[in-house]
């Protein structure tokens, strides 16, 4: 369960984390040039090369020349060449995000601390139905003032819905509705939408029909794009909502992809190993189905989503949330503008404080929230809730065509943000040892690229784009918590996007390379 981030309302806490002030620290990359003034090649010597296909490490070096790798191996230097000594570490393709709720915060904060400082250098936004519009304004922006990282972006179904029904929104598109919003849809596609995004959780889409939605995706499918899906169920009915996705796939033809694939209800866990023998049996009939997960055994979610009938009266919903979804000492209330003090505190602590039981304290919690959205407009509320186990999670990590991502935000107060890609590295590999480290790299580099259509990223070869990622995998590791979300991860030693180094030993520097990633067939 995940939903758009009330990032906008949050503030710059990143400088309240006293390690975070030190990786804000300006660093004046200067670039060595040649007696003509060019700009020198870059080698990269002594580095332990994980190429993002999965295979075996091997130590060489790696050139960059311009935007691009020009060559590996065992490379001699040039006169002219600017010697960086990897001294052993671990150098890899730039992870991707496949799953990132940036969109609104990456136009301001464009250094993107969340994201290099775990080694991510591109994110693609737009998800769970929740996108930029219209898409080609957003890009504009970040083509005339580029963040450090690359964005990529999908076309979001809710935000076509939006457009389109507005407030009459709690019912099924009729044809001219529908039509309407396929309009769109082909304005955000020519734009170079990746695809199409949906929240068939959340509101307005999940009082959409399949009909719909695959109206849309066949056009998205038509155009060469990709479906990506917080399917409409993560618990009561994911059995359902995991046939409904599989069916767009295969009425569609066109690559699917479950978000932040999970079991997030108690009487579900331990069912992940029969969830991959459906996923590889869809796959087996040719449906291209593949999944993102993030690391941790909590979401981050608004209260109203766990009540299928959205109504904060029904206690006997609000039970079943307590039982199956939620304890109400794993909700921990992240943002909450009706009653600020609550945020940090569990719904236990809160219930006490007023003296109620946890089910008629979340009934009253909810009400307050609502009432403050119709107030205000503002987001009412976000909470953190622990509903997965840890097994389900090394098994779905482990299952070959997930690829890791961290649905969070670039202040989230989920951990998820700015620590998933060290806690794979760090819980999965080093301690746990489900994955390899060239398997584990691979789930973040070309496997995401490939799930992408990202032809020119996610794999260290001659001619792709130099995004790169310099780590220490015995010391990498996630250091984001609940009571510190914005603590940076450690070990991650240096970054590259397109060829320029925009992190080295937590400095940031001043170059903002990234680029718009557009779909491959409308890339210019």
């Amino acid at each position: 369960m995940t939903a758009p981030q009330p990032g906008d309302q949050l503030g710059h806490e990143w400088v309240s984390s006293r390690a975070t002030i030190a990786l804000i620290t300006t660093m004046v990359v200067t670039w060595l040039t040649t007696a003509s003034g060019a700009l020198a090649d870059t080698l990269i010597t002594n580095a332990r090369i994980i190429d993002g296909t999965g295979s075996p490490a091997t130590l060489g070096a790696v050139r960059l020349s311009g935007d691009r790798i020009a060559a590996l191996g065992d490379l001699a230097a040039g006169d002219a060449d600017h010697i960086i000594d990897a001294n052993g570490l671990v150098l890899a393709p730039g992870f991707i995000d496949t799953h990132s709720h940036s969109d609104r915060l990456i136009l301001a904060e464009r250094d993107a601390l969340a994201k290099i400082t775990q080694g991510i250098t591109t994110a693609v936004v737009g998800q769970d139905g929740d996108s930029p519009y219209p898409l080609a304004s957003f890009y504009a922006a970040l083509e005339a003032a580029p963040a450090k990282i690359n964005v990529a972006a999908y076309a979001g179904h809710n935000t076509l819905r939006d457009e389109v029904m507005a407030a009459d929104f709690k019912r099924p598109a009729s044809n001219e509705e529908m039509s309407a919003m396929s309009a769109l849809l082909e304005q955000e596609l020519a734009a170079g939408a990746v695809g199409l995004s949906t929240g068939l959780e959340y509101e307005p889409g999940i009082h959409s029909e399949i009909r719909e939605v695959v109206q849309l995706a066949q056009l998205t499918a038509d155009a060469g794009g990709r479906y990506i899906s917080h399917i409409r169920s993560e618990d009561r009915w994911f059995d359902d909502a995991l046939e409904e996705i599989i069916e767009i796939g295969r009425l569609t033809g066109m690559p699917v992809q479950i978000s932040h694939l999970k079991l997030a209800m108690a009487s579900q866990w331990g069912r992940a190993p029969w969830i991959i023998q459906r996923l590889n049996a869809a796959r087996e009939e040719g449906i291209d189905l593949t999944a993102d997960i993030y690391p941790y055994t909590y979401w981050q979610s608004h209260m109203m989503v766990l009540l299928p009938k959205r109504d904060p009266l029904d206690l006997a919903a609000i039970d079943f949330v307590m039982a199956e979804l939620a304890p109400p000492d794993g909700i921990i209330f992240t943002h909450f503008p009706a009653e600020p003090d609550y945020v940090g505190m569990t719904l236990t602590e809160i219930a006490a404080a007023r003296k109620q039981s946890p089910a008629e304290a979340f009934s009253a919690l909810a009400q307050m929230s609502i009432g403050h959205e119709a107030a205000t407009g503002e987001m009412g509320d976000m909470m953190i809730g622990t509903s997965m186990r840890d097994d389900d999670i090394a098994a779905f990590i482990a299952w070959p065509h997930t690829n890791i991502c961290t649905d969070g935000t670039l202040r989230d107060r989920h951990p998820r943000g700015a620590g998933s890609f060290p806690r794979v590295l760090a819980r999965y590999v080093r301690e746990q040892g489900v994955l390899s480290l060239e398997s584990a790299i691979h789930r973040m580099t070309a496997l995401s690229a490939q799930h992408m259509g990202f032809g020119e990223r996610g794999v260290i070869a001659p001619g792709m784009i130099a995004d790169l990622v310099m780590f220490n995998p015995d010391t990498v590791v996630d250091r984001a918590t609940t009571s510190e979300p914005f603590a940076p991860s450690e070990g991650i030693h240096s970054v590259w996007v397109a060829g320029e180094r925009v992190l080295h030993e937590g400095a940031v520097s001043e170059a903002f390379p990234g680029r718009v990633i557009r779909r491959a067939s409308v890339q210019p």
